[in-house]
């Protein structure tokens, strides 16, 4: 029984998703983030030590993505939070903390992906990411969830990775979605609320370990921009550009997943986008 989940970065687009889930199941919940909450500020330790309690559930998503810069100095700022929560947490204690990282970790080399599969991160927030889970486990006594979702999409993203939410606002603003070369490259999507569903199935189960959070299916780029263009009422033209790094793969076996939740069934690629486009058009 969850006695209370402590979100960490509850305004994000994963924290919000997530902190719906939580209140349609009456868990009682705590949102620790700014501007109360600077986790870059060394003074955050007191502030976070104060609120948390040792039987929280704790959830960390706070992380400045790639949008808000791929320097070091993001590089440290983002390492200084979990090193600031990580201080707070040796005070409290917590009966479960679940670390949101990221398919960043393994780089773009293997093209098929388990929990198994060694992290190879080939840029600054994969490294990141993958110091951050080495500093959450230097917390041996405090059960850990490593979760590592892949490319999350749905209504509300700021992000503009690309992929569905990016594709949706070019095609709304321009009249036309531009690929990396005829968009072949094939990736696994998974809907914002697949992703709060399966943490929340995982805060109710106390899981510890790693698990990759995807739904196992992956379609390409060309196929994804498809899929956005028609819920369009003109039509968007998709074009290709010249490419300029090689062609990559990314498939991911789910089976871990599947063992633990034998029963769910992830929201389809083509609904989840019309889903996005109705929410985002009301």
């Amino acid at each position: 029984m969850i006695a209370r989940v402590a979100l960490i970065g509850p305004g994000g687009f994963i924290g919000g998703a997530l902190a719906r889930a939580l209140k349609e199941k009456d868990i009682r919940t705590i949102g620790l983030g700014r501007p109360e909450f600077d986790l870059v500020d060394p003074s955050s330790v007191g502030k976070l030590a104060a609120a948390l309690q040792p039987d929280d559930a704790v959830v960390m998503l706070s992380a400045l993505t790639p949008d808000k810069g791929r320097d070091t100095a993001t590089l440290m700022k983002n390492l200084a939070m979990m090193q600031h929560l990580c201080a707070a947490l040796e005070k409290t204690g917590a009966a479960h903390f679940v670390y949101f990282s990221s398919d960043a970790v393994y780089g773009l080399g293997p093209a098929r992906v388990t929990e198994e599969t060694p992290a190879a991160p080939q840029d600054l927030y994969g490294a990141m990411h993958l110091a951050r889970e080495l500093m959450a486990r230097a917390l041996a006594k405090i059960p850990l969830l490593i979760l590592r979702p892949t490319a999350v999409y749905g209504a509300g993203d700021t992000h503009n990775g690309y992929g569905p939410n990016r594709f949706r606002r070019v095609a709304k603003k321009d009249g036309r979605i531009q690929l990396f070369g005829a968009g072949e490259e094939r990736r696994d999507h998974i809907h914002v609320d697949d992703v709060a569903a399966i943490a929340l199935r995982c805060l109710e189960h106390l899981s510890t370990g790693t698990l990759n959070v995807a739904t196992g299916r992956s379609a390409s780029f060309a196929e994804v921009a498809a899929m956005v263009a028609k819920h369009f009422g003109t039509a968007v033209k998709i074009e290709g550009a010249p490419r300029a790094n090689p062609v990559t793969h990314r498939h991911y076996d789910v089976t871990n997943l599947v063992k633990a939740f034998p029963g769910y069934r992830f929201i389809a690629l083509e609904d989840g986008i019309a889903r996005c486009h109705r929410e985002e058009s009301a």
